[in-house]
């Protein structure tokens, strides 16, 4: 069964102590802070997620444990699980709306990179705007290979319900598990590493202007 994953998010911890910077890199600070605030509900879900995610890894190995002679408690546990995956299929939409509510934000500084006029500030905007992008692509691609996965999740858990079930079904079953796991850990690795360039990109952004950030 699939280890927890965990994504992160853009670094918060940039404060504008005084605006003293043009009017173009004052407007880029505020969209590009207004999305990060936007992006904050998406660390609560990420922990909703994986309290349930953890919950269901407790019931696999609870049903694995038990005999074909015990099918009500099977039938109990398998429908238990099936809560938790359908709960998280729900917070993965949350998810979607909340990157996207951020990501439309952020949307925003695209329009002023190019009033910059710094050539230094421009190259740089435009590499954070691409990397932004790589991300938000990024984990459109981790949300819907996330559903995949839950989806075969769930299949898995229909089997065990099953009192004709193989060997050779279940087998077959969790490797398409597996298989689905290992696309969406490459995937949420991704989403890391790019938020990680992102927040790196940001700040060199914000030291070549003349705003007066400090970073705590």
């Amino acid at each position: 069964m699939k280890k927890l994953l965990f994504l992160i998010i853009i670094s918060t911890v940039l404060i504008l102590a005084a605006c003293s910077g043009d009017s173009v890199t004052n407007d880029m600070y505020e969209h590009l802070e207004k999305s990060v605030e936007l992006e904050e509900p998406f660390v609560e879900s990420q922990q909703e997620l994986i309290s349930l995610d953890s919950k269901e890894q407790e019931i696999y190995s609870q049903l694995i444990e038990l005999s074909a002679d015990e099918m009500d408690k099977v039938n109990e546990l398998a429908d238990e699980a099936i809560t938790t995956i359908k709960n998280r299929k729900e917070i993965l939409e949350e998810e979607l709306s909340i990157m996207s509510e951020a990501n439309e934000e952020f949307t925003k500084v695209n329009e002023l990179v190019t009033e910059l006029k710094e050539e230094n500030q421009k190259e740089k905007a435009e590499k954070l705007v691409d990397t932004m992008e790589q991300r938000y692509n990024t984990f459109k691609e981790l949300n819907e290979i996330s559903h995949e996965s839950l989806e075969e999740n769930q299949k898995l858990y229909e089997l065990f319900k099953n009192e004709e079930l193989t060997e050779e079904d279940l087998k077959k079953q969790i490797e398409i598990v597996n298989e689905t796991y290992d696309k969406e850990t490459e995937l949420s690795n991704t989403f890391n590493s790019l938020t990680e360039q992102y927040n790196q990109e940001k700040r060199e952004f914000y030291e070549s202007t003349d705003l007066n950030i400090v970073f705590e």
